[in-house]
Parts: structure tokens; sequence; C-alpha cells
């Protein structure tokens, strides 16, 4: 079983910097896990450890059941695929999947049944005697998982794979990355800073922020229940709008203010909010819960704003308004009509809001 398994795993420089701090997280046979979080949080580190291209300060890894700490890379059974494809440009697609093989002495007729099934696996066969200087970034990143599927790895380490390619070529990719791993069935584990990939791929996604992890959970999981401020804006296009306020008990009601707005919470389903009175915290709604209009909404708050700029994004558009303190963006049907630098009203389902600590970041 193709399981790998970090168990207070961290990881410290010489310089006394601290990149990974005492993570645990098991990655199931057969699941795609993606890595995800900004420049500098720990993802390609992780990666490059259970790849051993990294020595483990602290704590133990386990690939099929079997402590790796120690043991060299070629003998973990992974096959890792880079950013930068790491293709000899000397050699054709056929030669550049078949080196590895060909320098594990593998018999030849071994190596071309092998290379033969993942050129067909990927579509590849009408490349195979090209050069990568010859090709487009899309076959030169086929050619890099190709070389990565011949050697038959329990585990698949992917490295960004995709931020070399333009944008519709990463669409394309990605679908392809989702069929490939329906078609090998293995265990899959990838680092992005992109939070789409993250959420189209993964069956699990492990967001992580300063060599922690933030939330471990589904894409769905991490969309609909956020656990901290940190997560709700990283996971999401547009990102999470916020806005600043105290929870309050006025006359007996429980109500959230600040120099712009106050509205009553007392008929929402925010009991945790009473634990909190008198101190400040932070709502947070997405853009597509933010209305034009009050119509069909059971629980709301109107606000004003001024309209600074409009974004076209085909059936929708994104309005980009500011409000007296704070700012937001609404996404609309692309019909709504708008004009920069009017005025605009918006109406903010209180069913669909969340409410974040400001003093840690942590949802209420």
């Amino acid at each position: 079983m193709a399981e790998v398994r970090l168990v207070n795993i961290g990881k410290t420089f010489e310089e006394g910097m601290q990149v990974v701090k005492n993570l645990n997280l098991t990655i199931q046979d057969k699941e795609f896990v993606v890595l995800v979080g900004p420049s500098g949080c720990g993802k390609t580190t992780i990666l490059r450890m259970i790849a051993g291209l990294e020595d483990i300060t602290t704590g133990e890894l386990y690939i099929d059941q079997k402590k790796v700490n120690e043991l060299d890379p070629s003998k973990r059974q992974i096959a890792m695929v880079f950013q930068n494809y790491a293709l000899y440009p000397h050699m054709t697609a056929y030669q550049n999947m078949a080196f590895g093989l060909k320098i594990k002495k593998v018999p030849k007729a071994q190596i071309h049944e092998q290379v033969m099934r993942a050129a067909e696996i990927l579509n590849i066969q009408d490349i195979l005697q090209k050069k990568p200087g010859k090709m487009s970034g899309g076959q030169r990143q086929r050619i890099a998982i190709g070389r990565a599927i011949v050697r038959r790895p329990k585990v698949f380490l992917f490295d960004e794979p995709l931020s070399n390619l333009d944008a519709k070529l990463r669409g394309q990719m990605r679908i392809e990355l989702a069929k490939l791993h329906k078609k090998l069935d293995a265990t899959v584990v990838y680092v992005t800073h992109d939070q789409v990939e993250a959420m189209t791929l993964g069956d699990r996604v492990v967001v992580l922020n300063e060599g922690e992890i933030a939330q471990n959970a589904s894409p769905m999981e991490l969309y609909s229940n956020p656990g901290s401020k940190f997560v709700a804006e990283f996971i999401g296009s547009p990102k999470m709008n916020f806005i600043e306020g105290k929870i309050l008990l006025l006359d007996g009601q429980l109500v959230f203010r600040n120099n712009e707005l106050q509205f009553d919470l007392s008929s929402l389903n925010y009991q945790n909010l009473k634990n909190h009175i008198g101190q400040e915290v932070e709502l947070g709604i997405r853009s597509e819960d933010i209305y034009p209009t009050a119509s069909n909404l059971k629980n709301y708050v109107k606000v004003k704003g001024q309209i600074i700029a409009i974004e076209l994004l085909g059936n929708e558009k994104l309005i980009y308004a500011e409000l007296e303190e704070s700012s937001l963006i609404a996404k609309v049907k692309a019909q709504h009509e708008a004009q920069i630098r009017s005025s605009i009203d918006f109406y903010l389902d209180l069913e669909k809001a969340y409410f974040f600590s400001k003093e840690n970041g942590q949802r209420i």
C-alpha cells in the first residue's frame, strides 16, 4: 500500500530558519493530495523531504509503512516531476523517458514496452523522436510526466508542474492530470501556489502557512467551511471580502457594529458569537453572496458604496466598490447595469456570512 505518512516532521536550515514545524500528515494509498500555500510556506521543502532531496531535521517519514528517513532517493520507489521539466536537450523524447531505466540496466525490450505504454497513456506517440527544443511547453511537460510513469513508482511527486505554461494550456493540463490519476490509480502528492489547481485536482487539499498546516480538508470543505481568515482569504477567487467591527450586546440584542454598519445577529445561527461580546471581529462574505437586490434574501444587511472598477467575466462581472471604511467585490450578472464612479447599494446575505476573531484570525 503506497501510503505516505509524515510524523512530527520538521525542517530547519543551517541558518537556523525553521521552514516546516512539527507537521503531521497521512496521504492514503491512491489519493491525490495537493499542498498549497503562498511562497515560503514550506510546501516544496515538504515534497523534497518525501523525495529524499532534503534531509529531515526532526520526525519520521514512512512510505508504504516503511521508515525512509535515511533511505536513498533512488530506493524510495517515488518519481518526481519538476517545475522546469529537467529534460536532457540532446536526447529525444523516447531517450529521455528511457534514460532512468537504462541506468538501472533494465532489459531493452522491457524499456521499450514501458516507454510505449506511457506514451500511449499520454498520447505522445507522434513526438517520441523529437528533441525538447522542438517541442511545445505542453509536450515537454508530458515527456517529463512520461519519464516518471515508466519507472512505475508507488508515489508520484509533482512540484508546480504547470507554472511555466500559459493560462489556456494550464487549464488543458489540469484536465489531463486528473484523467492520468484515474488511469494510473496512483498516490499523488502535488505542490502548487495556484488555488484553482488545488481545488480542481485534489481529492484533499492541505493549506500551508509558515510551515504549518492551516487546514486539511476536501476542496468543498475548505471553500464552504474555512477554519481561519487565512484559509478563507486564500481559497476562492476573488478572495473573500472582510469588514471589521465589534460584537456588542445592545438592549439585549446581539449586534455587529462599526462606524458604517450596525445589524442584529439574534435571528441568525451564530451562537458562538455570544462568547465574543465586546471583542473585535471580522465579518467575511464571498463575492457571490453579495447582491444588487434584496429579493429572495431572508436575512441581509444593506450597504452603500461607490464603484471604483468593473471587471467583465463573460456572463458575470465583478464590481469593486469602496464603502466609508472598507471595500467590497461583488459578483453579479453581466447584464446588471453599473457605471464606474456611480453609487450602488449592495445586499449582503447574512445566512452566508462568516466571522473571524480579529485577535488570532480563527473562525468563530
